[in-house]
């Protein structure tokens, strides 16, 4: 039997996603779609809400109009029910706001124990994410009120509005920035297709008039079949240590500077440099070698002027087999890449987005924070001893 093909679409407003689904819809008129809503209540489990619409009336009881439960079983259950009883090639996954995209289709495509894998009966096809800019700028400053949204089988920590706007973004296989109106001088839409450009240098970016579409072949690419790796791929983009991708050059202001070292940080110089490095960022990501604690990669990731860093779990380790078997494909490849005989994967890798940022101000000020020689000759028995006021009351894993 054919695979069926599935996309993915999401929108940081209603309206952004239902534009996406029209587009989907133009390019693939059979296609049908399964439109989810999420309610949280008090129990463990929301509410999950579908709508399955199509060309064929009788596909429309095919998938349960509400279920609570775990949201991946519920849609993996719809997704194969509508694979079984339709004869169409394509089904497009409208996605709310409150799913976090990447870990919930990870979750997804993941072969479940006894079960159906999703991968025997779909290709994966791109997740499309339409951007209203106003709203998208607003999201950005909006750094204190928390959200939770459901990252898969339950809810994931919370997140500020800003962190969660640039997650949204950076699932995205293409992006299609909606203009204010048709005025293609539009200041405001061309500045956030620069800075969603940055913030997602992988994906196809696109702006359209709000009440335009973009041209035939830019729609049938919205549609594509991907590799069959791509569900791989999106895995690995949720590991503590990934490639940094980044969008070269300067686009209505905003640069994005990617910052590499190959020595442990000093966290209490780090913790007195945040104000000069963070000036000016919109959005940052990256990993940390925080001397203080040699075997834990530290995550960094910041949206608006929230910051947070975190233990993510540890670096792989010569030897360690069950380690590098549990990694994916991608990470074992990068640490490859980096290897060095004495300490491993370890090293810190960070991107920044902004505007006018000073790439050589960033490096020096980072530059600075890393351990000296004669710091580093002390060892890591030393280390442990240096004062660190960003993680200082968690304890090392």
């Amino acid at each position: 039997m054919t695979k069926c093909l599935l996309s993915v679409a999401a929108g940081n407003t209603p309206a952004a996603r239902g534009a996406v689904v029209d587009q989907m819809l133009a390019a693939a008129p059979d296609a049908v779609v399964l439109a989810v809503s999420v309610e949280s209540r008090d129990e463990k489990y929301p509410v999950v809400q579908s709508l399955l619409s199509g060309v064929d009336p009788t596909l429309r009881n095919t998938a349960s109009l509400g279920a609570t439960g775990d949201p991946v079983v519920i849609l993996r259950q719809a997704l194969l029910s509508i694979r079984h009883a339709d004869r169409h090639p394509h089904v497009i996954l409208a996605l709310p706001q409150n799913l976090d995209v990447l870990p919930l289709l990870a979750e997804l495509w993941r072969v479940p124990t006894g079960g159906s894998s999703l991968a025997d009966h779909f290709d994966p096809a791109p997740v499309v994410v339409g951007i209203d800019p106003a709203s998208f700028l607003a999201d950005m400053g909006c750094i204190h009120r928390a959200v939770q949204q459901w990252n898969g089988s339950e809810h994931g920590d919370p997140l500020t509005v800003a962190e969660a706007a640039a997650r949204q973004v950076e699932a995205a296989d293409a992006l299609v920035v909606r203009s204010a109106t048709d005025n293609s001088d539009d200041s405001q839409a061309s500045g956030v297709a620069s800075l969603t450009s940055h913030l997602n240098a992988r994906a196809l970016l696109t702006q359209c008039p709000r009440d335009g579409v973009p041209g035939t072949e830019l729609r049938s690419s919205f549609v594509r079949r991907l590799p069959p790796e791509a569900a791989d791929e999106r895995r690995a983009r949720l590991e503590p240590v990934t490639a940094a991708l980044v969008h070269r050059g300067l686009d209505n202001g905003v640069r994005t500077v990617l910052w590499r070292a190959r020595r442990p940080v000093h966290a209490e110089r780090l913790s007195g440099a945040l104000a000069d490095v963070m000036f000016g960022v919109v959005r940052s990501r990256g990993h940390l070698w925080l001397a203080s604690r040699p075997d834990s990669v530290v995550i960094w990731h910041s949206a608006g002027a929230h910051l947070e860093l975190r233990e993510a779990g540890g670096w792989l380790e010569a030897g360690a087999a069950g380690a590098w078997e549990a990694a994916s494909p991608q990470r074992r490849t990068l640490a490859s890449w980096f290897w060095d005989d004495y300490y491993g994967e370890r090293r810190n890798e960070i991107t920044f987005t902004g505007v006018d940022l000073d790439h050589r101000r960033i490096h020096a000020v980072l530059d600075a924070t890393l351990l000296t020689d004669e710091e580093l000759s002390r060892g890591q028995e030393s280390w442990a001893s240096i004062p660190d006021p960003l993680l200082g009351d968690a304890d090392p894993l």
